[in-house]
């Protein structure tokens, strides 16, 4: 069974759009697997700095 996902709608910076299209398509994933990815790593990055 997958994941539950929600919609959401968010203001990006024109700047960084630009550039996730960018690595998304190089990566051939979606805009929005591709913005998962990186929230994903971002969140384990953060978590494994906390002592």
């Amino acid at each position: 069974m997958k994941p539950l996902k929600d919609k959401i709608s968010i203001t990006i910076d024109n700047d960084i759009l630009v550039k996730l299209k960018e690595k998304a398509e190089y990566d051939d994933r979606s805009l929005s697997q591709y913005i998962n990815l990186v929230l994903k790593q971002h969140i384990k990055d953060i978590e494994e700095k906390k002592p």
